[in-house]
């Protein structure tokens, strides 16, 4: 079980791009050479900005709900587990399923795997393996209160789809006062295909980016 108040927390302003989490995270005992992290740009064509994609580990994750085989399990501390592999059956429905795109399906392995926190660690004591190499916090875990007295930033774990709202384990840090983020998804989804094509291309320059 992961120590009561320590939380994970996100903070995309300060990630450098450095790729230093994807590394480290392919260093894990559990699913070494495999990382379950990956870095994003988040808009390429005003700003070199990426941010690195992890698990949010929702409070009531769409992954697990829309599994045929209930491959994907929840742990009592409320960390979402990657598929099991003696259940998946590669259907990638949880792919699909998540608002925050963050499972992969591993073809070469016919199963989807993602962050799991790096729970090996975490249930011993342990930080994250990405959290021990970022070098400018912009991964971070520990307690709420020592968040918030080095941070101007304060944590945010609610976030809005529309008509869905939902509520993560992960806290991603946002300024002060905002009490959820709000994401258009319609927005991209009506873009034109040609900025689509183009804002996709440079995730290829990042080793484990999105393709």
């Amino acid at each position: 079980m992961i120590e009561p108040g320590m939380e994970f927390f996100l903070d995309p302003s300060r990630c450098i791009g450095c790729q230093a989490c994807y590394h480290a995270c392919a260093e894990c005992d559990t699913h070494r050479g495999v990382s379950m992290i990956h870095l994003e740009y988040t808009d390429r064509a005003a700003s070199p900005q990426t941010v690195p994609v992890v698990c949010m580990h929702c409070e009531d994750p769409a992954c697990a709900e829309v599994c045929p085989a209930d491959a994907i399990k929840k742990t009592a501390d409320g960390i979402v587990q990657s598929a099991l592999a003696s259940h998946c059956i590669g259907c990638l429905n949880c792919v699909l399923a998540c608002p925050f795109g963050v499972p992969r399906y591993l073809p070469e392995l016919d199963l989807m795997m993602k962050c799991d926190m790096c729970y090996d660690r975490t249930s011993a004591g342990k930080r994250p393996m990405c959290v021990t190499v970022c070098p400018s916090g912009a991964l971070a875990y520990g307690s709420r209160a020592e968040i918030e007295a080095l941070r101007r930033e304060r944590p945010v774990n609610t976030f809005v789809f529309g008509p869905q709202v939902v509520q993560t384990r992960v806290q991603m840090m946002l300024p002060a006062g905002v009490e959820a983020l709000e994401i258009d998804v319609t927005a991209f989804m009506t873009a034109d295909m040609t900025s689509k094509q183009e804002a996709a291309k440079p995730y290829q320059a990042l080793p484990g980016a999105a393709a």
